[in-house]
């Protein structure tokens, strides 16, 4: 994924076949070329995958996904995850059809990670492998059981460090870049193994 601030390689799951299936999909029409990064929020995420904000815009992506959320797949730093509906309109989970981000995040402590699990996650626990990745190189643990994982960056993750540096309309206004970033073009490239 070459973008204005610069080239990530995001390897897909194999297990969420209907989610990289899509992707795949995706990236083969050109659908991501030239969209967007349309919500940026600093120590959290960078999303994209709207089609309202590409110039020259025919394709609509007005369908879901049904969730593919796995235990193992989790919102460690530099994953790649499927948007959604919240859980008010959408109990299933069910994917947005184009629309994805890219997890920041942030370091975690003990302490900080109990506090997500007993306010944000209802007290579900985090395994303990997953709270030493957290501690070390950060996410966003209180998404994870709620969206589908479906990759992660294997290459290139300051990439998402520099896009969520950017200056943004702030929360009131829908956390958007106020110059714009680019994906500049998606390109399949054969796994290695």
């Amino acid at each position: 994924m070459i973008t204005d601030k610069g080239t990530m390689v995001i390897r897909l799951s194999d297990s969420t076949p209907l989610h990289r299936d899509n992707f795949l999909t995706l990236v083969k029409s050109k659908f991501y070329d030239g969209i967007t990064f349309h919500r940026v929020i600093f120590q959290f995420m960078v999303q994209a995958g709207d089609p309202a904000t590409k110039k020259s815009s025919a394709n609509s992506t007005s369908y879901t996904i049904p969730a593919e959320i796995r235990p193992g797949l989790y919102h460690k730093k530099g994953v790649i995850a499927a948007a959604r509906m919240g859980d008010d309109v959408n109990p299933a989970k069910a994917s947005s059809g184009s629309q994805f981000y890219l997890v920041q995040g942030r370091i975690f402590t003990d302490m900080s990670l109990d506090s997500v699990e007993t306010f944000r996650l209802n007290g579900r626990k985090i395994p303990e492998a997953h709270r030493a990745v957290y501690k070390s190189i950060g996410g966003a643990p209180h998404l994870d059981q709620g969206y589908t994982v479906f990759g992660e960056v294997i290459k290139g993750t300051s990439v998402i460090d520099s896009i969520a540096a950017v200056p943004t309309t702030g929360r009131s206004a829908g956390d958007k870049p106020i110059d714009d970033i680019h994906i500049v073009r998606v390109r399949l490239i054969k796994r290695k193994s």
